[in-house]
């Protein structure tokens, strides 16, 4: 699929479905923004980035930092241009904090919500203007799985997931005529940091509940993220795919 000539920005890409997605879109051909709070690995993105023949322009931020959002596409503006593909992958579940509804923190609530849902609302209002000026853009988010299953010890982060949809609904049918599409990836299951530094007595019994017996790879999702951003799913928009080996039938 022929991104070339296009210009992608992808939030949390440091690591995992992100830098996946950087590298994807890259072997599609765009030139590639890359935004992370931790800069050792947005680095190593931008090295395998550039690798695949692309330019790539890292920016190193803390998303929720509004001012250094506005700033951050201010920047890959003025140095690749105008952002064609807005992939939103910032975000956290909080399983570190993992806690009961009773027990969970108002504070605690307030982080998932804004990293998970303002940090997308921001970036996507920062490249909307210019997506409708080009007559054409893709805006793809990062939901889950658990936004339809959801989530005990982890309803913070089921809520903010489902909340990732509503936003990407309402996005796609306010602009719709305007050429931009906004869809949603729902991964289940990935083999991401956060899955690896669990122990196998944890890990074991969530594969056990995956039909095809499989955790998904950062690459999986990837995959979806260069269709929804390809010219081919120009007539696509405001949906979500399931990519979770089944374990979440809809």
């Amino acid at each position: 699929m022929s991104l070339e000539g296009k210009i992608a920005a992808v939030t949390g890409a440091a690591m995992g479905i992100g830098r996946a997605s950087a590298i994807r879109l890259a072997q599609d051909g765009a030139d590639i923004a890359v935004l992370d709070i931790f800069e050792e690995g947005l680095m190593e993105t931008v090295k395998l980035v550039e690798a695949e023949g692309r330019k790539c322009l890292p920016v190193v931020l803390d998303l929720l930092d509004r001012d250094a959002v506005k700033a951050a596409f201010a920047k890959i503006r003025a140095e690749l241009g105008a952002v064609d593909i807005l992939h939103n992958n910032t975000g956290q579940s909080g399983r570190e904090k993992a806690a009961s509804f009773e027990e969970s923190s108002a504070e605690q609530w307030d982080f998932i919500q804004n990293i998970n849902v303002r940090v997308a609302a921001d970036c996507a209002r920062e490249v909307i203007a210019d997506m409708k000026a080009k007559g054409e853009g893709r805006i793809i988010n990062t939901s889950s799985s658990t936004a339809y299953r959801g989530g005990k010890g982890l309803t913070d982060y089921a809520t903010s997931k489902a909340a990732i949809l509503g936003l990407t609904r309402s996005l796609a049918l306010e602009f719709a005529e305007d050429g931009i599409t906004v869809n949603a990836v729902c991964p289940g299951t990935v083999a991401t940091r956060a899955l690896t530094d669990l122990p196998e007595s944890v890990v074991q019994p969530v594969i056990d509940q995956i039909p095809i017996k499989k955790v998904c790879q950062p690459e999986d999702i990837a995959h979806v993220v260069s269709y929804y951003a390809s010219p081919d799913a120009w007539y696509t928009t405001g949906t979500h795919l399931m990519v979770n080996g089944g374990r979440v039938l809809i």
